[in-house]
Order: structure tokens, then sequence, then C-alpha cells
């Protein structure tokens, strides 16, 4: 059986064209560009938490990065560098040759170098630290909405959660349907050009992870501001749209999560600026509502008042 060492020289070991020293010491060596601060941020997926235990390891090498690709992309960050760790239950070596491929392939597209991890043997857990560069002071935060700021959202929203209940058999959908939303929850892709480009024109931003309406209220909360989003401006995907008004999809569109979209709020001179940009980016993007002075979030139906239905984004130790 090969060695823990074997392992990590096999499948991971790779040239570290952007760092001082990468995989194969006790730590890494980066060299920040001049005038670039960092940007870290570091997920878990834990299998039977974030995946089902059989889900594919190609598959699976793709989101434990893309996961925290969209972080930095809520910063308007470019990424550099990562650090990946992993437990596992065995050296399936088949399963680490397809993890490989998957997280490779997504590394390479977006310039990340695999710069150091571990690996031990237990219930298995992938951990992926990401470490990027933004301009200095320039960083998207979520503590910068203003009043009256437009709230946007990207690409579309529900798909992964609606995905998600058609595997658990809550939701039947068409083979059509099912290969959009299943694509959208074992590959999102992290809106990484947006999220650069938006540095300068947004005055906060969050990734989509957990839902839009627990992302969104960590802005609210750190900004202490308010919002007003209508439900009909919302962007549902065409499976989420074709079963609206259900209550069980309409929970998919504002709290499923796995989104990975970006939610920012931008002020409203910058409208005409904020579409080119998505343009420019290849994604479309959406203005959903304002922010508000009256604290918390009110969901607009379109002919009445704020929306009667208890939303909040997912939450790991209440689901």
């Amino acid at each position: 059986m090969a060695s823990e060492f074997d392992l990590i020289a096999r499948y991971f070991d790779r040239p570290a064209r952007g760092a001082v020293l990468g995989v194969g010491d006790d730590a890494a060596l980066i060299r920040p560009a001049p005038g670039m601060e960092l940007a870290i941020s570091a997920d878990m997926l834990v299998a039977g938490r974030h995946f089902f235990p059989d889900a594919d390891p190609v598959q699976l090498g793709h989101k434990a990065l893309a996961v925290n690709l969209s972080d930095l992309a809520a910063m308007g960050a470019t990424p550099r560098w990562a650090l990946l760790s992993l437990a596992l239950p065995d050296a399936d070596e088949a399963w680490l040759a397809g993890f490989a491929k998957g997280f490779f392939a997504l590394a390479e597209r977006h310039g990340v170098d695999l710069v150091g991890g571990d690996t031990t043997r237990g219930p298995l857990n992938l951990s992926v630290t990401i470490l990027g560069e933004v301009p200095a002071g320039c960083a998207l935060r979520r503590d910068g909405a203003q009043l009256g700021d437009d709230i946007w959202v990207s690409g579309e929203l529900g798909a992964a959660a609606l995905g998600l209940r058609h595997l658990l058999g809550e939701v039947a959908l068409t083979e059509a349907e099912a290969a959009v939303c299943l694509a959208r929850l074992h590959a999102p892709a992290p809106r990484l050009a947006l999220g650069q480009s938006l540095v300068g024109l947004a005055h906060a931003a969050i990734d989509i992870s957990d839902g839009l309406a627990g992302d969104l209220g960590h802005i609210l909360e750190r900004s202490r501001l308010g919002a007003e989003i209508e439900l009909a401006a919302l962007p549902a995907c065409a499976a989420v749209a074709a079963r609206l008004p259900d209550v069980a999809v309409l929970n998919c569109l504002l709290a499923g999560g796995d989104d990975y979209e970006l939610c920012f709020t931008a002020p409203t001179g910058q409208r005409e600026a904020v579409q080119a940009a998505g343009v420019g980016a290849g994604v479309a993007v959406s203005r959903i509502g304002r922010m508000v002075a009256e604290p918390g979030l009110r969901i607009l139906v379109p002919g009445g008042g704020p929306l009667d239905l208890k939303v909040n984004g997912y939450d790991h130790f209440s689901a």
C-alpha cells in the first residue's frame, strides 16, 4: 500500500509557479505582489453533510476548490494559492486520481497553485484554504453597503437546491431539468471575473452559499441596514420558475443554498456600469431590490405587501 507521502507525491505535488516554495517542506513560501493585500478563506466539505459519500470524485475535486474561489470572488480578489487537507477512509488511488483531476482542472483554469496541506486517515473530509490578492484597501466587504444602494445578484438562483431535492426524492424533475440542476449542484462556477470587475463599483458583496435570504442578511447585519427585495425580480432558474409558487420550491429560491452566485450592493448611479461588468464577465446580473434604513429583510410580492414566509439561510447546526 502506498504511504501518505507517496500519495502526496503522486497526486498533489506539482510545480508552484507563483510561489517561492510549494509542496514538500514544512511550510510554503509565498510573496504577494507589491500594493496587494492577502484575502484568505477556508471551507470544509464533510461526507454525509455536504455531499453524498459515493459522490463522483472528479466533481468533488472541482467543488472543493470552487466553493473557496467563490469566497474570493465575493471579495473582488484574484486567487493565487491553495492548501488542501484530506481525511480519507483509505488510500483509494482511483478515487484520489479522480479528485486530483477535478481539483487541478479548476485550479489551472484560474491560475491557482497548490502549495501545501495535509492527509490523514479518517471519515471523508475535504478542507481547502485559499489565498488571493486584492489591491490594498479595495476589497469588497459585507460592511460597506449604503442606504439607497441597489441590490444585485448574478446568474440564476435555486437550481442547486432543487437538484438536491430531486436526488432526495422530494421533487421529480425531467431529465433535462435534472441535468441543469445537478450540474449547478455538483460543479458550481465561481464568479471571479465578475467580482474583480466590481471593485470600485460595488459597495458590499457576499457569495450565496447558504441561500439568498441568509447571506444577504449578513450584509444587512454588518452594514446595519435593512433591505427590500422584489420576489418577481429574482432570477429563478427555469425549473424553479416552472414550479412557483410551491412553498418548497420558493424555499429553494430564497434559502436553498449552494448557488455560489454573488449578491452585492452598488449605488444607483452605477447601474449601467454594473450591467457592463456582467456582460464583460459573461454572467447575467439582476437588480432585485434596495437597501433601506428599517432593519430586516422584506420580500415584496407583486401587487401586495411583504411575503408571509419565514426563510433563513442554511445552518450547519440546525439542519
